[in-house]
């Protein structure tokens, strides 16, 4: 693993973190949770966020080999098709309990005719599975919690990388109240399997929120994590952390790129077909108004 390098890539309108994962010697290379940036107020999309891997996947003449996803995102679209557009032999792949997502939103945005089989994604991962990738290989965890089908990976003797199941040690962990989200899972996913893996073993995160206006922060170590993370350390107890979850999620408000999101990113990433316009349109349910 000597030879494994993380480039890191920051997209500052949604606090989110990508990362390129490469061997310097072969240049196989995988991609882990990128953004295709999108303005709410326009409906408009661009790629800056993402042509800044691209190109450097370009740069440092890298075998793109896998873009992965560590879950549906809430917070963002994926810019997966954006990549795979470039490196077509790329597979998009994510852990194969996404169909309980793309089962949960079929019905959220009346998606009649929309297969809830996960066959979107190029391939689905099993727990504990063996992934090759060129000279790379990684083991796939499951860490359910912040949604059902979220997923971590890790390089063994190298790196791990969690998704939105753990951030920086002064942020916590992700919130668990979407569909399927369980702060017991989450506890479960915590304790029993990532705080199991050694102490060293570098974390990156999904996102950093920058509190108090630190400087950005997406490296962490298990042993780290354990120590001091602020809602879930390694002495937390399961009636603690859930308690304390489920009382904080009701405080939050619902992600801004929420309604986009999802309906794109369980889809693969893909955006809606043009109609006959030559417009494409994102559906955003709306409740009856209810009788005051």
């Amino acid at each position: 693993m000597n030879n494994l390098i993380v480039k890191d890539f920051f997209d500052t309108d949604t606090s989110t973190m990508s990362y390129v994962v490469y061997d310097s010697q072969t240049k196989d290379a995988i991609v882990i949770d990128t953004v295709l940036d999108y303005d709410p107020l326009v409906s408009k999309f661009h790629t800056s966020s993402v042509e800044k891997i691209i190109s450097f996947i370009k740069n440092e003449a890298l075998k793109l080999h896998l873009i992965l996803e560590t879950h549906a995102h809430a917070d963002h679209l994926t810019a997966s098709q954006e990549v795979k557009k470039v490196f077509p032999d790329a597979q998009i792949a994510i852990g194969e309990r996404i169909r309980e997502v793309q089962e949960s939103f079929r019905d959220v945005y009346n998606l009649k005719n929309f297969n809830i089989n996960g066959i979107q994604f190029d391939r689905l991962f099993e727990d504990n599975e063996k992934v090759e990738a060129g000279s790379l290989s990684f083991q796939v965890i499951f860490t359910p919690g912040h949604t059902p089908a979220c997923v971590s990976y890790f390089f063994e003797n190298f790196a791990l990388f969690t998704g939105d199941a753990l951030f920086m040690p002064d942020m916590g962990t992700g919130r668990c109240d979407f569909p399927k989200g369980s702060a017991e899972d989450l506890y479960h996913s915590v304790m029993n399997r990532l705080y199991k893996l050694p102490d060293d073993t570098k974390i990156f995160v999904g996102h950093d929120y920058q509190p108090g206006g630190r400087e950005l922060a997406f490296c962490t170590t298990i042993g780290e994590q354990k120590e001091r993370n602020i809602q879930l350390n390694g002495e937390s107890t399961r009636d603690e952390f859930v308690s304390f979850r489920k009382n904080r999620d009701k405080s939050l408000k619902a992600p801004r790129l929420l309604l986009p999101s999802l309906q794109v990113n369980i889809d693969a990433g893909k955006i809606p077909d043009h109609e006959d316009n030559g417009k494409s349109y994102l559906k955003i349910p709306s409740s009856p108004k209810k009788a005051p």
